[in-house]
């Protein structure tokens, strides 16, 4: 019989932990432990302050954890250069944040396309690119529209357009709904759970609980102490 080798994990934190060099020293991230698959749906949950953002700088190859290690889809990161880094998640992941980081003379489509310059993908298809994101996030027929011209909940979709146009296999998203009401919330987190049930690999870090809830599985960060109190059910 032909043995079959088990996935990788999308995510896989070995002890990681990341210290800041003081005097006096700040863990800003205890080490920790955690498995995300392929496919899941993890929310992370903690006060400002807490880690969060350590956290997701350590899985989004912003930031080197000082201790332990960081396995993406089973490739230890430690043996990246800075280049290599830049590659992968270029290639990887998609980032989404709370400030829609948008540039304000360009058009929607052109913050989208504006993505893919490091993946060298020619000019012409990097519009047509731009415009099945956009298509895909529900703004098609907001192609041309300025972020000034658009309301928060349009230009948070043209950012999440932006991190899906390169195509990747992990979604990181940094307190989305921090800037939209609850009804644009509302909105925004429906994308997040349609493009998870696409099998989009989806971290949200939030404060809110009703973010939380949308996850299959709540971490908890919390003076830079990680803990998971227990699984959710498969649907998001």
């Amino acid at each position: 019989m032909t043995a079959h080798t088990a996935t990788p994990p999308m995510i896989e934190l070995r002890a990681a932990g990341l210290t800041y060099p003081g005097p006096p020293p700040v863990a800003a991230l205890t080490p920790c432990d955690l498995k995300i698959e392929d496919g899941e749906y993890v929310t992370v949950m903690g006060p400002s302050g807490s880690g969060k953002s350590t956290f997701l700088n350590i899985i989004g190859l912003l930031d080197t954890p000082t201790t332990g290690r960081y396995l993406l889809d089973g490739f230890d990161t430690a043996a990246l250069s800075d280049a290599e880094r830049t590659g992968v998640r270029s290639a990887t992941i998609g980032f989404v944040f709370q400030a829609f980081h948008l540039l304000p003379h360009r058009s929607a489509r052109e913050n989208v396309e504006l993505a893919m310059l490091y993946q060298r993908v020619p000019r012409r298809r990097r519009s047509q690119r731009a415009q099945e994101a956009m298509t895909r996030v529900g703004l098609g027929h907001r192609l041309d529209a300025l972020p000034t011209q658009l309301s928060g909940g349009e230009r948070q979709r043209v950012a999440i357009a932006r991190a899906l146009v390169g195509r990747p296999s992990l979604l990181l998203c940094d307190e989305p709904t921090g800037n939209l009401d609850s009804d644009t919330a509302k909105s925004l987190l429906d994308l997040l759970s349609d493009l998870h049930r696409d099998g989009m690999t989806t971290v949200v870090i939030t404060h809110d609980v009703q973010v939380a809830a949308r996850g299959q599985r709540a971490v908890t960060i919390r003076d830079g102490v990680m803990s998971e109190p227990g699984r959710r059910g498969d649907d998001a």
